[in-house]
């Protein structure tokens, strides 16, 4: 089930991107690029909703709907 996870992700001074989420606790990512920042984000946010389903034995997230905002970053 798809689920959809707001990402604060910032560039840091060494040009490392940094990504955390205030919905996901403890998720933590960082890469090189946006989009390699964003899929290792990805997996963790993944093992850790299923680590926390696993404790309280219940979706810690509402399912995805069907009509979203994302934003889009074009390079121009």
């Amino acid at each position: 089930m798809e689920k959809i996870i707001h990402l604060h992700i910032e560039k840091l001074p060494e040009g490392m991107y940094l990504a955390t989420s205030d919905e996901v606790p403890g998720l933590i990512a960082q890469g090189r690029t946006i989009q390699e920042t964003v899929e290792i984000a990805r997996d963790v946010a993944k093992k850790l909703l299923e680590a926390r389903e696993e404790r309280e034995g219940q979706p810690p997230l509402s399912p995805a709907e069907d009509v979203f905002d994302y934003p889009l970053i074009v390079n121009a």
